[in-house]
């Protein structure tokens, strides 16, 4: 019985990553004509050639893009199924304590020791390039420093925040779509069960393979989707903002896109030294998936093909892969926090908000532990940065100007994040050796 079980859960580890003909030959190629297809669409009926009227133009682009939205429906339908089940099948599927300890630990610091880098990358080059100098007159006439007490960080204390951490109720957890109790709930049960016989935990182990297998059934549907998806998101994209939108704040598009592009090279690097493949075999391997979430702008929307490459063209123990890529789609944000450090910094240089050293440092700690646990989905970022910048006294308003090419650099934040989570496979596979 024991070995039919095995058998079985291999021929649907195999269905289950059947993802890969299709990055392989055909999904990367029809996403990259929708990216492109989207822009044109975006650009002709857009503010930049005027073909439509606005209002006709919003609605309009709010039909080009259903296919984007059912596609992240169909992903998030399935979220924390997929999220839990490959956790505890992770950390279950460890060859030994000591294995799954090592990895434990050195994802931890591999994930602090990044979005700190990350972070400290983005106050370096706002403080070099100084993009919100001189940029005042583009802030609204009645800006001005949000309210005492604005911030959800007042009078918050660490042990509070720590123990709210704990999911005490799963079922609200779900129903609120927060990640990080998900996450920490799969981690407890995960570890519980390497505590347990494996007789005695082999019914639950069977039952979340079947969830997992059923849930990626209906991400290999909701793919089907993601080239008209990608193609309603961008043209939806240009069409409210217009391409001649990014030339009025090219100083901070500019500025943003180094500091990942910086990041990107840090983690190629990190790729060559210590997770023995070359970068641009990575980059081949990787190109369709970092495709993809480039278009979606949600890590955890492309988790599954995150898993998918990791195991199948790169190659990582799948027991490494259902464990590091759930966890760094939660926890693994330092594109994230590179981009925060950037805006804060930005939005503090417009406002003519000096800020000491001192409070560099801490907003950039408070960066670190806010995007560790971030929902990985479009536009959680902007919730952050209104948070810090009531919490240091820095006029709100002017997020309303850097909202317009936020959809952009979500885009590309994102990307280095998935990044961030292969290279962390890379590394660790070297774990289960």
């Amino acid at each position: 019985m024991s070995d039919h079980y095995e058998l079985s859960a291999g021929q649907l580890h195999q269905q289950r990553f059947r993802l890969r003909p299709w990055i392989r030959t055909r999904l990367w190629a029809q996403v990259l004509a929708g990216l492109v297809l989207g822009l044109l669409a975006g650009t002709l009926l857009g503010p930049d050639v005027g073909l439509l009227e606005p209002a006709t133009a919003e609605a309009v682009g709010g039909w080009l893009a259903l296919p984007g939205q059912l596609f992240l429906g169909l992903i998030a339908m399935v979220l924390v199924p997929l999220i839990f089940a490959s956790i505890v099948q992770g950390l279950t599927g460890a060859d030994s304590g000591a294995e799954l300890k090592a990895v434990g630990l050195r994802l931890a610091g591999f994930i602090l020791a990044t979005t700190l880098a990350a972070a400290w990358i983005g106050v370096v080059l706002a403080q070099w390039l100084r993009p919100g100098a001189g940029m005042a007159a583009l802030l609204p006439a009645d800006a001005s420093p949000p309210a005492a007490g604005a911030s959800p960080f007042a009078g918050a204390r660490a042990p509070d925040i720590i123990a709210g951490i704990l999911p005490t109720n799963p079922t609200a957890s779900i129903a609120q779509g927060d990640m990080l109790a998900v996450v920490v709930l799969a981690l407890l049960v995960g570890l519980a069960a390497t505590q347990v016989s494996r007789e005695r935990a082999e019914p639950f182990l069977k039952v979340l393979d079947a969830l997992l297998s059923i849930a990626m059934v209906i991400v290999k549907w909701a793919m089907f989707l993601a080239p008209f998806a990608v193609f309603g998101l961008m043209a939806q994209l240009v069409m409210r903002i217009g391409l001649s939108s990014l030339a009025g704040m090219s100083s901070y598009v500019g500025t943003v896109l180094l500091g990942l592009a910086l990041l990107m090279a840090l983690y190629l690097l990190l790729i060559g030294l210590f997770g023995g493949v070359r970068p641009f075999a990575f980059l081949k391997a990787a190109g369709g998936n970092l495709l993809l979430a480039f278009s979606t702008s949600s890590s955890s929307a492309v988790m599954p093909v995150t898993i998918d490459t990791a195991v199948n063209r790169l190659h990582v123990p799948a027991a490494i892969g259902n464990l590091v890529v759930p966890l760094g789609a939660t926890m693994n944000m330092a594109g994230t926090a590179l981009y925060q450090s950037v805006a804060i910094l930005f939005l503090a240089q417009m406002s003519g908000v000096d800020l000491s050293s001192a409070q560099i440092a801490v907003i950039v700690l408070t960066l670190v532990a806010s995007s560790i646990g971030a929902p990985g989905t479009p536009g959680v970022s902007i919730a952050i940065l209104v948070s810090v910048a009531a919490a240091f006294g820095i006029p709100a308003e002017g997020l309303v100007i850097i909202l317009g090419v936020d959809r952009i650099l979500d885009m590309s934040r994102t990307t280095v994040n998935v990044t961030g989570d292969l290279t962390a496979c890379l590394i660790f596979r070297r774990a289960a050796d």
